[in-house]
């Protein structure tokens, strides 16, 4: 059947024949009485009628019959015309309307015959190609919309190929597009990283090797790129080290005074309520005035209490002594005690000395921000920083100062020819927690502006998480592009769905039905919603993250006693860095 010829002037029935529906009573009643047709026209034959049409979707008619013969056919995109997630086409004219099936329910009829009716959600429009009937010149988008009576046909491998092809935009490929085996899934890199990214997935679905797969391919792309990696449990170290700077407590060297007011409080104070605005208000006091005591000081001229500017501790500590010997210092020697104990005490602690050593005074700060933002590359174009062996108690606090050098260097840079940086956050809900688990520390507050404010100044945001629900909600809102891998609880998946755009929810639907290495992608860096299947990741350059098998594991030994020795070693210097 010649599909550009063919006469749309009257109605057609699902099976292509002149009847129509019987009735507006009966118009689910699916004509059956046509014989089957060879398999090869299932392309060129409907599936069925459009029944009402809404501004973002509509409700189909689907003839069962059909459905089945699609199922037999040799295009796999045809073989699932009609199902929930697959995609179907609508004729507008002489132009093709796409849309995506959420739901399905049987319709039974007064004679004991049955269809089906399937909601559809429209996502995007194209031209006809004269010779084929395939869909070209794809668009997200509807300008003209169908009308009741429309016939619908499955779209076919030929048309996902057109739609999901590239349009000149840089991209990069990052699997196939489910459920062929030969269409390239990609990310258009500008908008997926210009208007931030999430990746979601319950643990063991593929989430991390996803991560490490878009990494590596945006890296291997753009060899001058500028990535830092926040990794709470060093998984991403074996994976990136070709081509990453790898970056732990052994050589984080991070100075303290890089720390604004803020994050002083958080490491300094130790009390709560009305005694903690008393000790603030004396720490802000000596702050600023350890502050002014450097050279780099003196000649800025002006300084506030929030310019990285070098100072000693032991200057704070001598200024805290003096102003609590002065007679009219408004409060007793209690708050004065608590915050010089602290930093004695932080001083002294060996895990701290990654950030309060003696050794960290000098104005180290350009040379830092280079080297943790890849400022040149020198062919490592990401920083995977491990906190992991960073004490529990002031982790956020690292991440905070982390998150903030890169949105304050992009906001002072502005002068300058533009570096965008790309900041990835691994267990995103433990630094940008919703209401309900929110602690009030400095780091929610600093991602969530860069999640609002970021794309302004060049500054990308990924977070990835297995608990989106845990997520702040405002922070996910500003998300351009989410990619959702299977999630297991019904809470996390009402998130993701609430978060999605209404075309995407045929396919959000399909979430807890999604296989290892399988993810929906909708949003900015896509075309039109897509079901990925991700391609294999080479085995050195996957992330340590791999489920242990203990019915293997279990029956081997040998070795126990050196694995013993090098683990302790690497416990006691506190390093995965030389395994």
């Amino acid at each position: 059947m010649d599909m550009s010829s063919q006469d749309f002037s009257r109605p057609l029935s699902p099976l292509g024949g002149e009847d129509g529906f019987a009735s507006p009573d009966d118009a689910l009643a699916l004509q059956r009485a046509a014989p089957p047709r060879p398999a090869v026209d299932n392309a060129l034959r409907p599936l069925g009628r459009v029944m009402d049409v809404a501004g973002g979707g509509s409700s189909i008619a689907l003839d069962l019959r059909r459905l089945e013969e699609c199922m037999a056919d040799t295009d796999p995109s045809v073989a699932i015309s009609g199902q929930v997630g697959s995609q179907i086409k609508i004729r507008v004219g002489r132009s093709w309307l796409l849309a995506s099936v959420r739901t399905q329910r049987h319709a039974q009829q007064a004679d004991g015959q049955g269809g089906v009716i399937a909601q559809v959600d429209f996502l995007g429009e194209g031209d006809e190609e004269r010779l084929t009937g395939n869909i070209t010149g794809f668009r997200r988008g509807v300008t003209r919309y169908p009308i009741p009576g429309s016939p619908i046909y499955p779209a076919t491998s030929l048309d996902l190929r057109q739609i999901y092809a590239s349009d000149g935009r840089p991209n990069v490929r990052i699997g196939t597009v489910h459920p062929t085996r030969d269409i390239a899934a990609g990310l258009y890199v500008d908008p997926f990283l210009g208007k931030h990214f999430a990746l979601l997935g319950s643990t063991g679905t593929g989430k991390s090797t996803a991560a490490a797969l878009i990494l590596h391919r945006i890296c291997n792309a753009a060899p001058e790129s500028h990535v830092v990696m926040v990794d709470p449990h060093g998984e991403y170290l074996s994976a990136f080290r070709d081509i990453g700077n790898l970056i732990d407590v052994t050589n984080l060297q991070m100075p303290y005074w890089l720390m604004n007011f803020e994050e002083h409080c958080e490491v300094f104070l130790t009390v709560q309520g009305p005694e903690r605005t008393i000790d603030a208000s004396i720490l802000a006091r000596c702050l600023l005035m350890a502050r002014q005591k450097s050279r780099l000081a003196e000649s800025l001229g002006k300084i506030t209490i929030d310019s990285p500017v070098p100072y000693m501790l032991s200057d704070l500590v001598t200024i805290l002594q003096n102003e609590m010997g002065k007679l009219d210092k408004g409060t007793n020697s209690i708050p004065y005690q608590r915050i010089r104990t602290k930093i004695d005490e932080v001083k002294s602690d060996p895990r701290y000395q990654f950030m309060f050593s003696g050794l960290l005074v000098g104005d180290t700060m350009a040379e830092f921000i280079g080297r943790i933002f890849r400022l040149p590359a020198h062919g490592k174009p990401i920083s995977i920083i491990d906190v992991s062996g960073v004490p529990s108690e002031i982790t956020s606090t690292v991440v905070a100062v982390l998150s903030r050098l890169v949105f304050d260097y992009a906001i002072w840079s502005r002068d300058e020819q533009t570096r965008p940086i790309l900041l990835v956050c691994e267990e995103a809900h433990r630094y940008v927690p919703n209401e309900r688990n929110a602690d009030g520390s400095s780091v929610g507050r600093i991602l969530g502006r860069i999640a609002k404010e970021g794309r302004k100044y060049g500054v990308s945001l990924g977070l990835i998480t297995q608990r989106p629900s845990d997520l702040a909600e405002g922070v996910l809102s500003q998300v351009g592009t989410i990619i959702a891998m299977r999630l297991n609880n019904e809470r996390d998946q009402a998130f993701v769905k609430a978060a999605m755009p209404e075309g995407a929810r045929g396919f959000i639907d399909s979430i807890p039905a999604l296989r290892n290495r399988e993810g929906i992608i909708c949003g900015e860096g896509v075309a039109i919603p897509i079901r990925v299947t991700f391609d294999d990741l080479e085995l050195r350059l996957r992330p340590a993250s791999a489920d242990p098998l203990f019915s293997e594991l279990w029956t081997q030994r040998g070795g126990e006693e050196q694995s013993v020795q090098r683990t302790v070693q690497r416990w006691r210097m506190q390093s995965r860095l030389g395994s």
